[in-house]
């Protein structure tokens, strides 16, 4: 019975340290269970912050560079809501770093500083339950060996007892042996009585321990273990709830930048940038009239007046002319300044424009300007400001050292006001508040011209006198001739007019300003001599010595289909 007994309390140690096993194993298993979902937190955390990183890159990229074409094409709705889009979705990435932030702060940071706080105590509380069981046991085997004890000395004076009695009835034996039987037979007695008592306090002992271990200290960690295990589910189950409601606090903002997107996208005006476009290339002209009857049998009906009209026009007043040999001298030039255009040469009054075109260039020029002389004046400002702090101080600088930057400033600002000052004057020309310019303004060539009569007198009016003080008009005619023919004839006798291929009519007017350019006005028909080549210039002839080059776009043009790769076209 009591080999029995003592496995039964082996068995029941045994099982309570096989739950203590089962319970480490669970509690590791939630440990890692909390450290999973902290590690799948951080790489959620990881892929928000790239996505916002690659969508404000997205966001930069599409971005209109500063003081490039792209700003122009921002006047346009349709741009401006791409903008709008570009800019909310930069706002949008900055709310996906809102939650890779705080579910950093609030999940990763804290969860993993609890774990550690969680492994301590579980750590704390498996080493109470592994002391109260070594204690158990130590109580267990005192009370196994005291009571194994107890049954030795018991069955020491039974032995002894029973040889007392044997030595007490046996007659041979003598009265001092049997004397000694029975006195050895008492001390077995009293040590069996000792060890009784001693077993029996060890038993009051371990049963009092016993009771305490299952009745009070094993409860007590087991409750202990179980309010962790059930913190840290709970733990889990807020963490996932804040998980949830970072995202949903982020979910308006979000919701207001795709509000953004939609409201820019019905902020979208097509008549508005129709308008925007019309704006931008509006040319300003006026619609061309009717195309007049073009009689050609005029010039057969009318060859005796016109040899008439040239005679007369010989015995009144001589006719300008270079000679046979100085017919086309100057188209060379002509040719010069046709390459520069091509080579993209603009005026600068910008009168290759069409006049809405040229209105604008030039009030963009101006405002530019006025901008510039508005810094300058500052910075002169600043200057002054500077030299009188120098003249109450002078230890804090010598005045006169500001003197050549002053100067140079206020140079720099009569140059920037002349500037605006000519081209306001283009300005107030093209809309009209000024007179037009005088033929002398409007040239900038040093090309002999002589489309009319008036600015050929008034160039022989502007020429110097002879020596002698007398001046005529022969005389100023001569010796031009000689000038010119002494220049180009040696380099150019060979060459020749070149033939008419058709006719043109100006559908609106043209200042010739630029060398090899000629005047034209709306409606004037002229003689066709060299077609476009692609280049958007077209070279005509007024008379034998008067030709150059107008836009093609002003001028409709009716080419002789016998002419060699004659086309037709406007």
């Amino acid at each position: 019975m009591n080999i029995c007994f003592l496995h039964l309390h082996l068995l029941v140690l045994s099982k309570h340290k096989d739950q203590f096993d089962n319970l480490e194993k669970h509690t590791q298993w939630g440990i890692d269970i909390l450290e999973k979902y902290i590690k799948f937190v951080k790489e959620r955390t990881e892929i928000e912050l790239s996505y916002a990183k690659q969508l404000r890159n997205l966001s930069k990229k599409y971005q209109p560079k500063k003081n490039s074409k792209d700003e122009e094409e921002y006047r346009y709705t349709a741009c401006q809501a791409f903008l709008s889009t570009l800019n909310e979705t930069n706002d949008y990435a900055g709310q996906h770093e809102v939650i890779s932030e705080t579910m950093t702060s609030q999940i990763t940071v804290e969860l993993a500083r609890y774990v550690q706080e969680l492994k301590q105590e579980r750590k704390s509380y498996f080493h109470d339950g592994r002391k109260a069981q070594q204690h158990i046991e130590t109580c267990w085997k005192q009370l196994e060996s005291s009571k194994r004890r107890f049954e030795r000395d018991c069955k020491e004076a039974d032995r002894a007892q029973q040889y007392f009695e044997k030595m007490d009835a046996d007659i041979n034996v003598t009265k001092a042996d049997v004397e000694k039987a029975r006195q050895q037979a008492q001390i077995r007695h009293q040590m069996a009585e000792d060890s009784k008592a001693d077993y029996s306090s060890i038993l009051q002992k371990f049963n009092h321990e016993q009771h305490a271990y299952y009745h009070t200290h094993i409860p007590s960690i087991f409750q202990k273990i179980q309010e962790m295990e059930e913190k840290r589910i709970v733990k889990i189950g807020k963490s996932l709830k804040k998980y949830a409601e970072l995202d949903q606090e982020v979910i308006p903002i979000i919701g207001k930048c795709l509000d953004g997107i939609v409201k820019a996208a019905d902020s979208i005006d097509q008549k508005n940038d129709s308008q925007l476009v019309i704006e931008a290339y509006k040319s300003g002209f006026e619609p061309p009239g009717d195309i007049e009857f073009e009689d050609y049998t005029q010039p057969m009906k009318r060859t005796v007046s016109d040899n008439s009209l040239s005679n007369s026009r010989g015995e009144g007043k001589p006719e300008l002319k270079f000679g046979g040999k100085s017919k086309g001298k100057l188209w060379p030039f002509i040719k010069k300044n046709k390459l520069s255009l091509k080579l993209g040469a603009t005026p600068e009054d910008f009168s290759n424009l069409p006049p809405e075109q040229r209105r604008k260039r030039l009030q963009q020029k101006v405002d530019e300007l006025n901008k510039e002389m508005q810094k300058e004046m500052d910075q002169r400002d600043a200057i002054t400001k500077m030299k009188d702090v120098y003249l109450k101080n002078p230890q804090m600088g010598d005045p006169a050292s500001l003197d050549h930057k002053l100067t140079e400033v206020n140079q720099n600002i009569e140059k920037l006001r002349l500037e605006a000052q000519k081209f306001e004057a283009w300005l107030a020309e093209v809309e009209g508040i000024l007179p037009a310019r005088g033929e002398q303004a409007r040239r900038q060539s040093g090309m002999y011209d002589t489309q009319n009569p008036p600015a050929i007198n008034s160039c022989a009016q502007d020429r110097e006198s002879s020596p002698d003080g007398s001046y005529t008009e022969e005389q100023s005619q001569e010796s031009e001739v000689k000038v010119l023919a002494t220049d180009f004839d040696d380099e150019f006798d060979d060459e020749e007019p070149l033939p008419a291929i058709g006719t043109c009519k100006a559908l609106y007017t043209f200042e010739g300003q630029n060398e090899g350019t000629i005047s034209v006005v709306e409606g004037e028909t002229l003689h066709v001599i060299e077609e476009d080549k692609g280049d958007g210039w077209t070279r005509i002839r007024r008379s034998e010595d008067e030709e150059g080059y107008v836009p093609t776009s002003y001028v409709e043009v009716y080419l002789d289909k016998n002419a060699k790769g004659a086309k037709t076209y406007i």
